[in-house]
């Protein structure tokens, strides 16, 4: 494979490396192979053997995928520079880093930082390690280790809180004594579909049931309510326009958070959906009443899962809670169809908690670089701000 910039090392220590001359560690064919992937047609050649590897893996969800990723990059990575480390032994992909570098503002400080491809369009992230993870962590900590002199700050965001990843990255870098810190971001709700739909649905609260059996009474009363599910790529131009107006609600298109607010973030939905239908995960839902599509929820269907990426209903019906009603519906076909889970995704909101008291929390790991900058950030960051902010509120 021909990468635009390459190093190539054993996994191993200096030391470790001087020592081998004499007394071999590892033999020869199980060396790890590491490639720094820095050009975007390396990482569009990598798909394959990509994809192999989150299978081998056991990744769960599609957002370690070279389709979900290269989409991101595509429409996210303007400004910035691939960094994708890459670990093979006997020519095979045990591990990939999917790391990107960037100069960007900590605490008003300039930084150059390296970390994983993800924003807030990124449920979870991770590396992806498919065999040998003792091996795989440590060439990939030696590859970035190896490039000390060019980044302050390496952030490894979204892991999920009992990722490998955190674990190992944060004993590497205590070891090599580097300061870390640990931020906790989102909680994410998820149902575990277990038993039948009506054991499920029947243990819920009674107000809550008879709440959303009211809201489905009041829609039948307007027209018949049926759930249509879009996957097909040839049906899919007019549903993805439908499902991006529904989606910018009120709400998240006064606050700009809404697909169709920024034209990279709606590049990214609407690729994505291409590719997703390509491969069989696409599920654009939508709750109709007499034929109008009033609520909607962009899904994949990926592994036996439901992931409720992006959602939205048309203010018009806001007292006929016609989210909840598409959940209803949606849950019940996720049981019917023989799924395992529904996952909801994002943060912890309280219609979710209605559905469901699981859920997944997630991390975001700092490791600083020992120079003045790095220093400097990790003292700000850690120590001094949240100091003065407790300061300033034991004031008030």
């Amino acid at each position: 494979m021909q990468v635009s910039a390459s190093t190539r090392f054993l996994g191993r220590s200096a030391a470790q490396i001087a020592a081998s001359v004499a007394t071999p560690l590892v033999r020869a064919a199980d060396a790890a192979v590491v490639d720094t992937v820095t050009d975007s047609d390396a990482f569009d050649r990598l798909e394959g053997e990509w994809n192999d590897a989150v299978e081998r893996a056991g990744v769960p969800h599609p957002f370690l995928r070279h389709e979900w990723l290269r989409t991101w990059w595509d429409c996210f990575g303007a400004g910035r520079a691939l960094h994708i480390v890459v670990v093979r032994s006997n020519g095979r992909i045990i591990a990939i880093a999917p790391l990107l570098r960037e100069r960007t503002s900590m605490c008003g400080v300039p930084v150059r930082r390296l970390r994983l491809m993800h924003n807030d369009h990124t449920p979870r992230a991770d590396f992806i390690v498919a065999e040998h993870p003792a091996r795989a962590y440590r060439a990939i900590w030696n590859a970035i280790v190896e490039t000390n002199g060019t980044w302050d700050v390496l952030l490894l965001g979204q892991l999920r809180s009992e990722s490998k990843t955190r674990e190992v990255f944060a004993r590497l870098a205590e070891a090599d004594s580097r300061a870390i810190g640990v931020w906790r971001s989102s909680d994410s709700p998820y149902l575990a579909l277990t038993g039948t739909w009506e054991q499920y649905f029947g243990s819920l609260p009674a107000k809550f049931r008879s709440n959303v059996r009211n809201r489905i009474s009041r829609l039948n009363r307007i027209g018949e309510l049926t759930l249509e599910s879009i996957g097909h790529e040839g049906d899919i131009e007019q549903a993805l326009s439908d499902a991006v107006r529904l989606e910018a609600s009120g709400w998240k298109r006064r606050g700009g958070t809404a697909i169709a607010s920024d034209e990279a973030v709606h590049r990214f939905y609407t690729q994505l959906a291409h590719r997703a239908a390509a491969r069989g995960w696409l599920r654009l839902l939508f709750l109709t009443v007499g034929g109008r599509r009033i609520a909607t929820s962009y899904s994949l269907s990926y592994q036996g899962r439901l992931f409720l990426v992006k959602t939205g209903y048309d203010p018009e019906f806001e007292t006929c809670s016609p989210f909840k009603v598409l959940t209803y519906f949606a849950a019940k076909r996720a049981f019917e169809e023989g799924l395992g889970e529904v996952d909801f995704l994002g943060d912890t909101e309280p219609w979710k908690r209605e559905w469901t008291s699981s859920a997944r929390s997630h991390e975001w790991l700092y490791v600083y670089a020992k120079n003045s900058r790095a220093r400097l950030v990790h003292a700000l960051k850690l120590r001094i701000l949240p100091a003065l902010h407790a300061f300033v509120s034991h004031l008030t």
